[in-house]
């Protein structure tokens, strides 16, 4: 008879430790994370000092798995240094958020914890709970509405217009449903929107894109499109409002679509994936946002203009019943009690798609705790302000604004001078310039047949110097005079 090695035999294995997944001295590696979280924390209030930079070309071979060493070490040379910079005050690139000193405690306390939010008695699911009621009394949803935290504003529409579905088509799962179903957004709609309505089924054809009016969607071009398409058998099953458009920053009048949602009897859906977070600040930007609380549906991101670390996005459904509804399938191995540690009156896998889910929710509760929503409602505030600074400066140089500033979006052309293909060009370069040479980060984006040069701020480090230097290199670029850079 053969024998059988012991995974415990050192002969066998060399010095395996009771546990191996254990560190072999704890006292050991709590010196390694107290080594650790000084330079974290170093970093992060530092952020200036440490731009975006091009990776090396041999930073797989470096992560290459097997190598072991000094983690902490590795970690701070050979991986924190090739971030995707928008930690830094002059990140404005895209839309993507800086995060913030309390991920720092949210990171640790959720590994200790390391949660499954799918369901079960716990209290990541009350903390959840917490933060979604929260963000629906800011959006002006009233207590019968639900809520999941997802990856981004990309899951939610997905979730958002499941729901939708599922309402307009009650015999969906019994036996299928064969109505033509379409969906309405302005042209400036985001991309998720056009992938959800590919993933559940619907067809690229089933997106109308309607015409917009001075950034919004043309309402009486979109009640002529739902009355056509009545008209051709379709059944009318979604509006996608716009509360801030990625290329320009444009919002749709949200209550003229909802009054349009309301006569039609179909679900509004706001993409308010950054845009949303306008609730918080002052007037006018405020006002921007006027009629989100009638919608059936709302996705958000806090990783955005809530600047909270990745991943963290949000659906918010105004009918529970609609939302579990489109959801809920408990097979009998996730079965609920009234007592222990499956029971619980809120299992979040009933509201989405995901079953294994992280704590999401402890970025920002401990957000919203460390800071509180008035600091929140102060850098939405100023990033809106500066938008318009930035704007004012880009005319003071000689440049051109290609869309209006309405909230936190600026985008212009250096040269207007200069022909189409010639700005386009211009612009792509000089966004490369500034990102190689480790300085500001634009984006780029096509308005009027021009690549432009594209600013969002949703960051919370930046500071007016920070613009003012950023347009005075840019402009030096765009003349030809980078002699005279800011250093």
């Amino acid at each position: 008879m053969a024998e059988h090695s012991n995974p415990n035999d050192k002969e066998h294995f060399g010095r395996v430790p009771s546990d191996p997944l254990t560190p072999p001295d704890w006292e050991v590696f709590r010196a390694q994370m107290h080594e650790l979280l000084d330079q974290s924390v170093d970093r992060m209030r530092d952020a200036e000092s440490h731009p975006w930079q091009a990776p090396p070309e041999n930073l797989a071979e470096t992560y290459a798995i097997g190598q072991g060493g000094d983690l902490v070490t590795r970690l701070t040379k050979q991986v924190m240094p090739y971030h995707s910079g928008n930690t830094h005050p002059q990140f404005w690139g895209w839309v993507q958020g800086s995060g913030l000193p309390s991920d720092l405690m949210a990171g640790i306390a959720g590994a200790v914890m390391n949660s499954n939010v799918g369901g079960r008695d716990h209290g990541a699911n009350a903390m959840e709970q917490a933060v979604i009621d929260w963000t629906r009394r800011k959006m002006g949803m009233g207590p019968d509405a639900s809520g999941v935290l997802v990856t981004g504003t990309s899951q939610a529409t997905v979730i958002s217009l499941h729901a939708a579905k599922v309402r307009a088509c009650p015999d969906l799962r019994p036996g299928g449903s064969g109505a033509k179903l379409t969906v309405y957004a302005g042209g400036q709609v985001h991309n998720a929107t056009r992938k959800a309505v590919e993933l559940l089924g619907l067809g690229h054809n089933a997106l109308r894109l309607i015409p917009t009016s001075r950034g919004a969607m043309d309402v009486a071009a979109l009640q002529q499109q739902i009355e056509k398409d009545r008209q051709d058998g379709f059944l009318p099953l979604a509006v996608v409002g716009t509360a801030g458009s990625v290329d320009v920053g444009s919002f749709d009048d949200l209550n003229a679509l909802a009054d349009v949602a309301k006569a039609e009897s179909i679900w509004l859906h706001i993409d308010g994936a950054f845009g949303a977070w306008t609730r918080l600040a002052d007037t006018p930007w405020r006002n921007l946002t006027d009629g989100i609380e009638r919608a059936d549906s709302i996705a958000l991101d806090f990783h955005k203009w809530m600047y909270v670390g990745y991943d963290c996005g949000l659906a918010l459904i105004a009918s529970e019943a609609d939302h579990r509804a489109a959801f809920a399938v408990r097979p009998p191995y996730l079965e609920g009690s009234a007592t222990g540690l499956s029971g619980g009156d809120r299992w979040f896998c009933d509201y989405g798609i995901d079953l294994s889910r992280g704590n999401r929710a402890l970025k920002v509760w401990c957000a919203l705790e460390m800071f509180g929503e008035a600091a929140f409602s102060a850098a939405i505030t100023r990033n809106c302000a500066q938008a318009s600074m930035m704007a004012d400066l880009v005319v003071a140089h000689g440049m051109a604004l290609m869309a209006p500033v309405v909230s936190n979006i600026c985008v212009f052309t250096a040269s207007p001078g200069l022909s189409p293909a010639q700005q386009s060009a211009q612009n792509s370069e000089i966004a490369i310039k500034l990102q190689l040479d480790q300085r500001a980060v634009f984006s780029t984006t096509h308005v009027n047949g021009i690549t432009c040069l594209r600013a969002a701020l949703t960051n919370h480090r930046t500071r007016d110097r920070h613009i003012h230097a950023a347009i005075k290199d840019l402009h030096a670029l765009a003349r030809g005079d980078p002699a005279t850079l800011s250093t």
